[in-house]
């Protein structure tokens, strides 16, 4: 054994157990009461240890630009707007180096894999994979980055797009996006978007139906394609706001056809919050997908952060404890399965959507593993539990100390 973490609570995918964890050339070697050994040992004291959260759907190339853009509206129009107008003046170091400080935010708050998505178009060209694709290794010895390259601002109505799409996937893009409500063609976008993905056998993550209006709804299109072509378990709709709109019925239905076409959905609950209803001056909706309705239907679900520090989210600190919290409090969870569900959401579930086979504490897994200050799941959503110790690979990557009351 290299390492041994001495009584820790163990977050299981359908259980939690106090026990040791014993750790060796970079994976989970052992999981038992009383391990022993000659290798450092770091009593937990019963605290609770995850597999890592995973961030499923964050915005690296376009975070912490609130010094040149504003945020008055509160809109969704206003935020493609402004970040429109301030990517012109991107350069790959600007990227770099705001990519950078998101990043390692992630990573001390306990984040060890993420799916980044980075936007191509004939404004700011290949820029954003120039300056992320670099940091998959820098960072490695932290974080798992993969890169899902998308056209926010359209891509059959913003010729140049679909061959920088291309040859980000070539030059090392994992994933293909799209955003449909951005083009002129929001059908012939997603079919072309399936297209890309099986020419170069990718899978799909979509920014999809993003408003409150339950009309014009892409997402048949999507589980219709997902199932024509077999894509089954490969494809991803981010944000899905209109279905926060939907009536009982219909909610139903569209739940339905997710699970039978294996469609994994993403809430942005900080970015969807924010800007969702921003037009109303009262009976303001929350505009949040309902993603434990989802997987009450068998729709596999995740939550994750989106933006940072931008007209589409003014504020974060990319804490996936907190998206969690935040949307125990927009769903009204408050029983202690449901709050365990909102874990799942940051850990175990987006796990399965990004189709990672080696997640999890158990044996023979790598030893990515975050120690939360608190005893139990539930606790950890109930009270914002911060992450103590992370660990990738083995090997310690962020330590952080407890308060302490200074007591007279």
């Amino acid at each position: 054994m290299d390492l041994i973490l001495k009584d820790t609570t163990i977050l299981g995918e359908s259980d939690e157990r106090r026990a040791d964890i014993g750790i060796a050339d970079g994976k989970i070697a052992a999981i038992e009461t009383g391990i022993t050994g000659d290798a450092k040992i770091l009593d937990m004291e019963g605290r609770l240890a995850v597999p890592g959260f995973i961030e499923s759907h964050i915005h690296l190339d376009k975070a912490c630009i609130l010094d040149r853009c504003k945020s008055v509206e509160g809109t969704l129009d206003e935020a493609i707007r402004e970040v429109s107008a301030a990517k012109k003046e991107f350069t790959v170091e600007d990227i770099r180096t705001r990519a950078i400080r998101t990043l390692e935010k992630c990573i001390l708050q306990g984040t060890t894999r993420m799916r980044a998505h980075l936007e191509v178009d004939p404004v700011i060209g290949i820029k954003s994979i120039d300056a992320v694709l670099p940091l998959i290794d820098d960072y490695a010895w932290a974080i798992d980055l993969e890169i899902c390259v998308f056209p926010q601002e359209g891509l059959l109505n913003n010729p140049g797009t679909d061959e920088l799409m291309v040859e980000a996937l070539k030059r090392g893009a994992r994933i293909v996006g799209g955003c449909p409500y951005t083009d002129s063609n929001p059908r012939g976008q997603i079919e072309r978007v399936f297209e890309i993905a099986r020419e170069f056998d990718v899978d799909i993550d979509f920014h999809l139906d993003f408003d409150t209006n339950p009309e014009g709804m892409s997402v048949g299109n999507v589980c219709e394609l997902t199932e024509k072509h077999g894509y089954g378990g490969r494809v991803a709709i981010g944000h899905v706001s209109k279905l926060s709109a939907l009536p009982r019925d219909k909610f139903a239905e569209t739940t339905e056809q997710l699970a039978n076409a294996g469609v994994a959905v993403t809430v942005l609950p900080s970015t969807d919050l924010y800007l969702m209803g921003a037009d109303r001056d009262h009976d303001i909706v929350r505009g949040v997908a309902p993603a434990h309705r989802l997987v009450e239907g068998g729709v596999n679900c995740s939550l994750s952060t989106n933006n940072v520090l931008n007209p589409f989210t003014p504020f974060g600190d990319c804490s996936m404890i907190r998206m969690a919290n935040l949307y125990a409090n927009i769903g009204q969870i408050g029983t202690d399965a449901g709050l365990r569900q909102c874990l799942e959401l940051v850990t175990h579930r987006p796990a399965r959507l990004m189709r990672f086979e080696d997640y999890g504490i158990a044996v023979g897994n790598p030893a990515d593993i975050v120690v939360l200050d608190c005893s139990s799941s539930v606790a950890a959503v109930q009270e914002l539990a911060l992450p103590l110790f992370g660990f990738k690979r083995g090997r310690q990557t962020f330590t952080r100390e407890p308060a302490k009351l200074l007591r007279p």
